[in-house]
C-alpha cells in the first residue's frame, strides 16, 4: 500500500504522524511511504532522516494526500478538505463530536476515517488517545502555573507557595488519564490537589497511587461547587470516548471562582466539560470571562513535538501495519480498530457522533458489510471488455 504523510497545517502543530523509525517498519513490511517534504522539521526529523528510512520525499500536500493511506496528527482543517475521497483511509485524532463541518466533509466525500481517540481496547482503554493525553496532562498544571502570573491576568500566585505562604490550589475533574498525569505534577510543583471523579473505583486506586497526598471527591454538581471557590487552577479532564465533553462548569458557575484563578481545559477537543471555553491557539492561548482566565489550546502536545511525536508514533505503529495490509479485513477482524471507524462511505459508524449532531448512526460491521456487498454487486453488473 501506498501511504502518504503530509506536514501538518495547523496553526503551531508541529509535530509528525510518524518518527523515521516508524516509516522504517512500514517499508520493511512492504509499503511505499510518501512523506511531504519538511513534514518532520518541527518535531527534529529532518528529511534525509526520512529517506534514510526508506521513505520517498514528496513536494507539496497533494502529493502526500494522493497515496491510499493518510496518516496524520491533527484533524483535517478546511483548507485540506479537499483532498478528502472515497477511496481513501485516514487515520488520525479526529474528535468529531465537536466538529459539525468536518463530519459533513467526511461523509461528503465517503471517506473511510479512523480516529485514534476511539480505538478501543476490551478493557476500555484508548491505546493511541493515551500517550497525548499523559502529555497534556503534564503540560495543563505548568501552563496553568505560568498564567497564574499577575502580568498574564492572573491571581499573582506562586502554585508552590514559599516557607510560610501556603501553596495554591488546583482542582482536576476528572481521574483518568489526564487527570493523573495533571495530578503528578501539580504535586511535584507543592500545590494542593483535588481529584473528582464519578467512578469510586478510580478514587480508590488514585487515593492509593498518591499515598493520601492528593484529595479524592466524587464528582457530582454540588461537590463541583464546593471546590470552585477553592480552586486557583481548575483542570478539565473529562472524557466519553467520542462524545461531546459534557458541561460540569456551567456559565453561572464560573461566578463563584475567585478573580484571577485559571482553567485549563484539556476536553476542549471535544467541546470542554467547561461551559465558558473555547479553542484557542498557541498565538493567543487565554481569554478571560467573569475575571477568570480560561487557556483552550486544542494541541497542547504540539507544545512539545518532539516528545509527543515519539510518544504518539510508538503506539499508532501497529495499527497502522494491520491497516495498510488490508484495511477492510483489519476492520472487520479487529474490534480496536472497528472501534476507532467515525465514518465510512458516506455513513456515521461511531454512535457519539451521530448523537452529536443528530444523525443516524450505523454499525461500523454493518457499514463494511454494505459497502462491500455493493462493490461486489457494482463489479458483477459492470460491463466486460
Amino acid at each position: 500500500m501506498q501511504i502518504g504523510i503530509p506536514t501538518e497545517v495547523k496553526r503551531h502543530e508541529y509535530r509528525v504522524a510518524a518518527t523515521p523509525a516508524a516509516v522504517q517498519a512500514l517499508v520493511v513490511a512492504g509499503h511505499e511511504v510518501l512523506v511531504q517534504s519538511g513534514a518532520g522539521a518541527g518535531s527534529g526529523f529532518s528529511d534525509e532522516a526520512f529517506e534514510l528510512s526508506g521513505a520517498r520525499i514528496v513536494d507539496g500536500a497533494a502529493a502526500a494526500w494522493s497515496a491510499e493511506m493518510v496518516l496524520k496528527v491533527k484533524e483535517p482543517i478546511a483548507q485540506e478538505y479537499a483532498f478528502l475521497r472515497e477511496d481513501l483511509v485516514l487515520f488520525t485524532f479526529l474528535h468529531l463530536a465537536a466538529d459539525r463541518l468536518l463530519t459533513e466533509a467526511l461523509l461528503t466525500a465517503g471517506t473511510a476515517a479512523v480516529a485514534y481517540e476511539t480505538v478501543q481496547l476490551d478493557n476500555g482503554l484508548l491505546p493511541l488517545l493515551t500517550p497525548m493525553s499523559e502529555v497534556a496532562g503534564r503540560l495543563a498544571p505548568q501552563f496553568g502555573a505560568h498564567y497564574l502570573s499577575r502580568f498574564l491576568g492572573g491571581r499573582g500566585l506562586l502554585l508552590g507557595g514559599v516557607p510560610g505562604v501556603e501553596s495554591g490550589e488546583v482542582v482536576i475533574v476528572g481521574g483518568g488519564v489526564v487527570g493523573i498525569n495533571a495530578a503528578k505534577i501539580a504535586v511535584g510543583l507543592g500545590a494542593h490537589v483535588t481529584v473528582l471523579d464519578v467512578s469510586h473505583a478510580r478514587l480508590q486506586y488514585l487515593d492509593d497511587a498518591f499515598s493520601g497526598r492528593v484529595q479524592t471527591l466524587a464528582s457530582h454538581a454540588g461537590n463541583i461547587r464546593v471546590m470552585l471557590p477553592r480552586a486557583d487552577m481548575l483542570v478539565g479532564a473529562v472524557l466519553i470516548p467520542g462524545a461531546r465533553a459534557p458541561h460540569l462548569v456551567t456559565r453561572e458557575m464560573l461566578g463563584l471562582m475567585k478573580p484571577g484563578s485559571v482553567i485549563v481545559d484539556v476536553s476542549v477537543d471535544q467541546g470542554g466539560c467547561v461551559e465558558t471555553i473555547r479553542p484557542t491557539t498557541h498565538d493567543e492561548p487565554t481569554f478571560v470571562i467573569d475575571d477568570v482566565v480560561h487557556y483552550g489550546v486544542a494541541n497542547m502536545p504540539g507544545a512539545v513535538p518532539n516528545t509527543s511525536t515519539r510518544a504518539l508514533s510508538d503506539q499508532t505503529l501497529p495499527y497502522a501495519l494491520l491497516l495498510a495490509a488490508d484495511p477492510v479485513a483489519a476492520l472487520k477482524g479487529d474490534r480496536r480498530l472497528q472501534k476507532g471507524l467515525n465514518t465510512y462511505r458516506g455513513m456515521v459508524t461511531h454512535e457519539g457522533v451521530a448523537e452529536a449532531f443528530g444523525l443516524e448512526a450505523v454499525a461500523p460491521a454493518s457499514a463494511l458489510a454494505a459497502a462491500r456487498a455493493s462493490d461486489v454487486s457494482a463489479a458483477s453488473t459492470a460491463p466486460s471488455g
